[in-house]
């Protein structure tokens, strides 16, 4: 299906293997440098019309993204709104638990626990409701799913990857940092 988005098709990815301890530009650089490869990777890929119309992943990704920060003044889900579907480059049925495997240990642990859960409310919500009940997790589920839902538009106009990033990154600290979610 040709679209006309307006972002670019290449992404700059380059190896931080040399990097031993890195400050935290450095690191900064880095982690977006892995980020735009994963939001790259997702150029292309189709996903089925029945439930996204929109079709490719990156596009609904960016859409997502874009309701997140339309109404949300929490970077953690802004992150888990833009990466929400990363795994989809590699395996589209177990796209949660690859996405929550590509970040884990890279950013934080609320938005890893995001990513690898956005789908429980689709596939167990009474389960997910009761056994979630009240809590932080629940709320950030039910935002994450409402923001899902929404960013299905065929004719969305989206920012690019890059400038989802450059909102982002300025976070670097709180995105990436250890925090007591599960407390």
């Amino acid at each position: 299906m040709e679209t006309n988005r307006p972002f670019r098709h290449t992404h700059p990815f380059t190896s931080h293997a040399n990097s031993q301890s890195p400050n935290d530009s450095d690191a900064q650089a880095h982690l977006k440098n892995y980020l735009l490869a994963l939001l790259y990777d997702l150029d292309g890929v189709e996903q089925g019309r029945r439930y996204h119309p929109e079709c490719d992943a990156l596009y609904h990704s960016l859409q997502v993204f874009q309701l997140a920060l339309d109404s949300s003044h929490d970077p953690e889900l802004w992150a888990v709104a833009l990466l929400h579907d990363v795994g989809k480059a590699v395996d589209m049925s177990n796209h949660a638990n690859i996405g929550a495997d590509q970040l884990d240990g890279l950013l934080s642990p609320r938005i890893v626990w995001l990513i690898q859960h956005h789908l429980d409310l689709l596939i167990h919500p009474k389960r997910t409701r009761s056994k979630l009940k009240a809590s932080r997790q629940l709320q950030d589920l039910e935002n994450v799913r409402r923001w899902d839902l929404g960013g299905r538009k065929i004719d969305a106009v989206v920012m690019s990857p890059e400038e989802a990033l450059t909102i982002l990154l300025p976070y670097f600290a709180l995105i990436s940092a250890r925090d007591n979610y599960f407390s």
